[in-house]
């Protein structure tokens, strides 16, 4: 297992260079809930299968775990980087080229899965850079700084994207631009430590029992049963977002190609960037992370509850969206911070996302429900709903809390 020392040899790079790595990982999710899902029902889809295409882009990050161990022992980590980037540009260019119709939609949503399945190896690649990097005391402001290039990538891969398929003459012009900004983000890679691969005894089965028993130290201590709790309830999803995008759900507030581009784009990149710089502030000063993670999605869950029973009205929709967008910060930030504390080094792309797996599982099924729900009772019931997932997670977070407390013993 390797340790900081080796790795770093020095000081740890600037979290910056994190923000901007991470940025296709984000990008290529953007692209498809956002610009897709937009465009799906101007094209011919119903909400219902614009959600499916955002689902499928949700799939693999639900399973990832389970190919995980193939970045830890294989490549090392620049290398894997540098082949998934290529790899989701590539297929980021194939989607914008590609008609979106009804008749196109299994081709599109195989180009979406391969696509997700890509960017998986990004994130592999710098979540493991990033564990192995990082002191403990820095975890929270690190944490802050990845998941605003993760959120912040999303809403360019959003905003940029879908105002190119409007704006570009051609598809494929849009697809080369695109394609261009993701293999861009490559640029600071030589200034952020190498990791090798993890060091493998024996078979390539041994060598995945290895990473199975030293996840499972981890899940099974106080912090990792709270951490899985936490990953797997519908709190701080941001799931909304993906059904707000959709023209015909926007035009309900009156909100346009414009509006949609910029809250679901720019504007909210740039918040959600905010957002994540915040909450790792609270979880290296104020907060235990954990606990900052439930009180983000309470919030979460009161603005969801505020914004079914405001007016139907451009500005509502704007101001909303800033709002859930900050907060989805706060969440995410919080997020990588509590996994960051039960992980520790070894095995650590593996280990982040056995949790990363469970957190994607609520944001895959939420995100299908709310558009199964807006699809047969509206927008205000949709909203009204997302609010009651978000306050049973925290419920049943509590609970957890309580039990591991009463009955679990002190973490090693």
């Amino acid at each position: 297992m390797s340790n900081l020392h080796e790795v770093t040899q020095g000081r740890p790079p600037h979290p910056f260079l994190y923000t901007l790595l991470i940025v296709p990982f984000g990008a290529a999710s953007g692209f498809v809930s956002v610009a897709l899902a937009f465009l799906a029902t101007r094209h011919g889809l119903t909400v219902e299968q614009g959600a499916l295409l955002v689902a499928a882009n949700m799939f693999p990050n639900v399973w990832k775990f389970f190919w995980a161990p193939i970045a830890d022992k294989t490549l090392s980590r620049k290398r894997w980087y540098v082949l998934s980037v290529v790899g989701v540009a590539l297929s980021m260019f194939a989607m914008a080229v590609v008609p979106l119709g009804p008749s196109t939609l299994p081709l599109m949503t195989a180009l979406v899965l391969l696509s997700s399945f890509g960017a998986t190896f990004i994130g592999f690649s710098i979540e493991s850079i990033v564990a192995h990097v990082t002191p403990a005391h820095q975890r929270g402001s690190v944490s802050g700084w990845f998941q605003a290039g993760n959120l912040g990538g999303n809403g360019i891969g959003g905003g940029i994207g879908l105002a190119l398929l409007n704006n570009m003459p051609a598809p494929w012009m849009a697809g080369a631009v695109i394609t261009a900004l993701m293999l861009v983000c490559m640029v600071p890679l030589p200034f952020v430590p190498e990791v090798k691969a993890e060091a493998s005894h024996g078979s390539v089965g041994r060598a995945v029992r290895d990473v199975a028993a030293d996840l499972w130290l981890v899940l099974k201590a106080p912090n990792g049963i709270l951490c899985a709790v936490l990953c797997f309830v519908p709190i701080g999803t941001g799931a909304v977002t993906s059904v707000l995008a959709q023209a015909e759900v926007a035009r309900l507030w009156g909100a346009g190609e414009n509006e949609v581009a910029l809250v679901q784009g720019f504007a909210t990149g740039l918040v959600s960037m905010m957002g994540c710089l915040a909450g790792g502030f609270v979880c290296s000063r104020w907060l235990n992370a954990r606990i900052a993670y439930a009180v983000f999605g309470a919030l979460m869950a009161i603005s969801t509850g505020v914004a079914a029973i405001a007016p139907r009205t451009v500005a509502v929709f704007v101001v909303f969206n800033m709002v859930y967008a900050f907060i989805t910060g706060l969440c995410y930030a919080a997020f990588s911070a509590f996994v960051l504390d039960a992980i520790g080094a070894g095995h650590a792309a593996t280990k982040y996302n056995g949790f990363a797996s469970l957190s994607n599982a609520p944001i895959w099924y939420t995100g299908l429900l709310l558009a199964w729900v807006h699809t047969r009772w509206g927008a205000t019931t949709m909203l009204t709903a997302e609010s009651a997932l978000g306050v049973a997670g925290i419920l049943v977070f509590g609970c957890a809390l309580l039990l591991v407390k009463r009955f679990a013993r002190p973490s090693s």
